[in-house]
């Protein structure tokens, strides 16, 4: 029951932003619809696909002996009131690139509502929930989607850079760990190849050179023309973290967001009896730092709210200090299956609070 409400509440999101525009099956709306198709299908692939990998490693028998004996819900429920407080501060600190780029103020609970339905619909299909916080703020507030979307890029890259500068902590205060990575597994062989491949970057650069050539020649098409007037507008809401007033406080909230993330990685190691040992050493907080730094990275991999990548970059994690793969196993699947509990129930309310708003506007 529970997960039809919170399957109805995610389509209610979508087709509230979506709602109004007409469909018409031209062959290349064909095409497009084929590609929607795919980008749903990809990200549920790879997701099913490490789950079965998931099951074939690790032992359930064990996991469900941890689960049911071994586990300390205090700090579970602890790690999902810091998961909300997470997602209400990025609510905030969004709401300043949004006054940046020239959108009225609106309700802090607007703000928290933009994120809380983002993630849930992430949940269903991998990126939709950036679309639908971008279409769900220019609706709500009748300004431009491009204005909307460069914010929510600019909202995306203060994210890289802060996951950039946590890599380079780790290999900074988890150096041992790092290498034991690089050389244990074939993931860390592959990352390293891949740093290490100067014919990538190069290729990288060169096809760069060639579509800034390709625009300057085509830029008088009335496509081309259309696709930078969108850029530019894109620009102008990503640009507006260089500029805008309350610089100092959008800095302070994203400490407070990567510092809720970080504990509710660090929070889970009370939890568990055999994350608890790694307490011992400097209070496991570099064990927590290398945990939550490789669960992050996970996310670049398409999936269905993290599902499949980030269990395996927890569980590999885990191992570089001795946590055997099917308690790794359990950690990451309670602390994701809580998670998801956090994003599903802000989910539901994030659509009746939007449908309770819209007919109160009415009103």
């Amino acid at each position: 029951m529970f997960k039809r409400v919170f399957s109805m509440s995610c389509w209610i999101l979508f087709f509230i932003a979506v709602d109004g525009q007409d469909s018409h099956k031209t062959t290349r709306g064909v095409l497009r619809d084929a590609a929607k198709v795919l980008k749903v299908l990809i990200p549920v692939g790879v997701s099913a696909a490490l789950v079965l990998w998931l099951f074939h490693k690790v032992d359930f028998a064990e996991i469900r002996t941890v689960v049911r004996q071994g586990v300390d819900y205090r700090y579970i429920f602890l790690m999902m009131a810091i998961t909300v407080l997470s997602h209400v501060i990025r609510g905030i600190r969004w709401g300043i690139q949004l006054r940046a780029a020239g959108i009225p103020r609106i309700p802090v609970i607007a703000e928290s509502v933009s994120i809380w339905g983002a993630y849930a619909l992430n949940l269903l299909f991998p990126f939709l929930g950036e679309a639908w916080r971008c279409v769900y703020i220019s609706r709500r507030e009748s300004c431009k989607l491009s204005t909307v979307v460069g914010t929510d890029i600019g909202d995306r890259a203060s994210d890289g850079l802060m996951i950039g500068l946590l890599i380079l902590l780790m290999v900074a205060v988890a150096r041992p760990e790092f290498d034991s990575f690089l050389d244990r597994y074939p993931v860390g062989e592959a990352v390293d190849r891949l740093i290490s491949n100067g014919d990538l970057w190069l290729g990288l650069f060169l096809f760069t050179i060639l579509l800034i050539g390709l625009d300057r020649i085509f830029r008088k098409k009335p496509l081309v023309h259309s696709f930078n007037a969108s850029v530019r507008r894109i620009w102008s809401g990503f640009s507006v973290l260089f500029h805008m007033k309350g610089t100092g406080l959008y800095i302070l909230l994203t400490l407070g967001i990567w510092t809720c993330y970080y504990l509710e990685t660090y929070v889970c190691f009370f939890a568990f009896p055999f994350t608890r040992t790694l307490l011992e050493n400097d209070m496991g907080l570099v064990a927590g730092l290398v945990v939550f730094v490789f669960g992050s990275c996970s996310m670049i991999v398409p999936s269905n709210g993290g599902l499949g990548p980030w269990n395996i970059a927890v569980m590999f994690a885990l191992g570089l200090f001795g946590i055997s793969q099917s308690d790794g196993a359990a950690y990451s699947l309670v602390c994701w299956s809580f998670q998801a509990v956090v994003l599903i129930a802000s989910g539901v309310f994030s659509a009746f609070y939007i449908m309770f708003s819209r007919r109160r506007h009415k009103r």
